[in-house]
């Protein structure tokens, strides 16, 4: 009896994610030994279907969609690297008394057209960057609220976080 084509993709995202999980681990390792590549790939897979109701969609995507993801995940990584080395760079210019602190506060960021995930997804980007984190998501109003170390121009706050998601996180995380 063959299985659904849906069985074929979900099969085929768990051994991707698997896969780019076991890589991850033998960086982490600095060892590309079989065993360990073996050993990261048995971890990625066990991580994957514990927490399958977070990381895997349902229904299944289409091969296509899972590739497309793959593809733009990249950008979306470096964009999100190069906001963490600007806001370590801002955060260390006021650290150090270069540059004063004018206007930390809470923006209100939109949701939008995320999704739970994409909305977990902006949540940890944005924290990861020194000078920001997300205090709260406001389900009900539909927003995010983040606390930036300068909010002297909230419009341009808010344009770079959605200019993010449009240009690299939605095509990734939706």
């Amino acid at each position: 009896m063959r299985q659904p084509v849906n069985g074929n993709i979900a099969v085929l995202q768990l051994g991707i994610g698997a896969a780019v999980l076991a890589l991850i681990y033998a960086l982490v390792l600095s060892s590309f030994d079989p065993i360990d590549l073996g050993m990261g790939f048995c971890l990625g897979l066990a991580l994957l279907l514990g927490f399958r109701r977070f990381t895997l969609s349902d229904p299944a995507l289409p091969a296509g969609a899972v590739l497309r993801r793959t593809l733009w995940f990249t950008p979306f990584a470096v964009a999100t690297l190069w906001d963490i080395v600007r806001g370590t760079w801002t955060v260390a210019l006021i650290v150090v008394g270069a540059r004063p602190l004018v206007n930390p506060g809470i923006v209100a960021v939109p949701i939008g057209e995320r999704t739970p995930l994409g909305v977990a997804v902006s949540a940890l980007a944005t924290t990861l960057s020194p000078g920001s984190f997300l205090v709260d998501i406001d389900w009900d109003g539909g927003v995010m609220l983040i606390h930036v170390i300068d909010v002297s121009a909230p419009e341009t706050v808010l344009a770079g976080y959605q200019r993010m998601y449009d240009r690299y996180q939605r095509r990734v995380f939706p």
